[in-house]
């Protein structure tokens, strides 16, 4: 039994059954025994590989969006380039290295900003960007960014902010809680808590018992937060992650670790947690706030922004082993079977600016 599933044991015993995002939040977060407070996540050595991680590729061809986004909306200076989220670094190393090539001026000029709340992943990304030469500030919240036009990118960010899950059960929803049974080992129960109906996609009159539905409260106050800072100081944002572009029954709560799944309340605090992303949940609140949102499939988004072209200029000058690994590559960022499909992307936008690939407001 993991440390953190001991306290949580104890915890379930003196206060009753946790709801599932504060198992989730305790999990992922928790400062002493959390999965991202205490180690190494990303890359071949962890539990799991970022688009990042896989290819340069999938950096630049995001630069080059936020780059078009900046002149669709006035070429605003000065500007905050911001991730949240950020993993290693190696997204906005990319990023940076791209921005320098597209536009000195504008990589010298703008306030380039890391959002992060683990602070041993920001040791890691100032490694990762240690050698750059322009100036990055480190950021626990939006909240403490000044107040400029932000351009921001959030890649698998979203999937690891904790939801709210229910299950159906008699005519009504109650929601799913983690408790203890006979044995003392975690299990998930149906607890007291209701959900308000107008929250249920459209086919759960029809689910059966025991669906089970999500919400994600948490992630709806985090997208108001940016949409709310885009609306008033102007910018842009790129969102990325695993999800589904319109609700549904079911249940996407999963735990990975060494690139597997396993069950979700076997080892906490020793697996990453995450769930799908409701993406139309998302747009309508960057709606609310004025702004354009624009939906698709990671894999239709990277093909709009060129990354065959690219593919074809990375691979000109390499050997056959080089072009086999980048077409690799781009059939795991971009292809239907791999993640062009299970990956979506939200753009947001001031209203009525439209830029590559999305054409109009979706």
């Amino acid at each position: 039994m993991t440390r953190l599933k001991t306290r949580i044991a104890d915890l379930i015993e003196a206060l009753g059954p946790l709801p599932v995002n504060e198992y989730m939040a305790m999990c992922l977060f928790d400062l002493a025994d959390g999965y991202y407070t205490t180690r190494e996540p990303f890359g071949a050595a962890g539990d799991f590989v970022t688009a990042p991680e896989i290819s340069q590729m999938f950096g630049e061809l995001v630069a080059v969006w936020l780059y078009q986004a900046w002149a669709a909306i006035g070429r605003p200076m000065p500007v905050i380039i911001a991730e949240i989220g950020p993993g290693r670094g190696t997204l906005m190393k990319d990023m940076l290295r791209t921005l320098s090539r597209l536009d000195p001026a504008l990589a010298n000029g703008a306030a380039f900003a890391m959002i992060e709340t683990s602070p041993r992943l920001t040791e890691i990304q100032k490694q990762t960007l240690g050698a750059t030469p322009f100036a990055i500030g480190w950021h626990e919240t939006i909240e403490t960014l000044s107040d400029q036009p932000l351009l921001i990118v959030g890649n698998e960010l979203f999937d690891a902010v904790p939801i709210r899950q229910f299950v159906r059960a008699g005519a009504g929803w109650r929601e799913r809680m983690v408790g203890l049974d006979g044995e003392d080992e975690l299990r998930f129960f149906a607890g007291a808590g209701s959900i308000d109906s107008t929250l249920l996609p459209l086919d759960a009159a029809e689910a059966p018992q025991g669906a089970i539905v999500e919400v994600a409260p948490a992630r709806t106050a985090l997208m108001a937060a940016i949409a709310g800072r885009i609306a008033r100081n102007g910018g842009a944002g790129l969102f990325l992650d695993y999800g589904h572009l319109q609700p549904g029954v079911g249940d996407t709560l999963q735990a990975l670790r060494r690139h597997d799944h396993e069950d979700v309340l076997a080892n906490p605090g020793e697996a990453d947690l995450t769930s799908h992303v409701d993406f139309a949940a998302l747009a309508a609140t960057v709606r609310a706030h004025g702004l354009d949102a624009h939906l698709s499939t990671q894999g239709d988004f990277l093909l709009g922004m060129g990354i065959l072209e690219r593919a074809g200029r990375l691979g000109a000058d390499g050997d056959q082993a080089a072009r086999d690994k980048i077409t690799g590559d781009v059939e795991r960022l971009a292809g239907p079977q791999a993640m062009g499909e299970l990956f979506k992307v939200l753009a947001v936008l001031p209203r009525g600016v439209s830029i590559r690939p999305f054409a109009t407001a979706d």
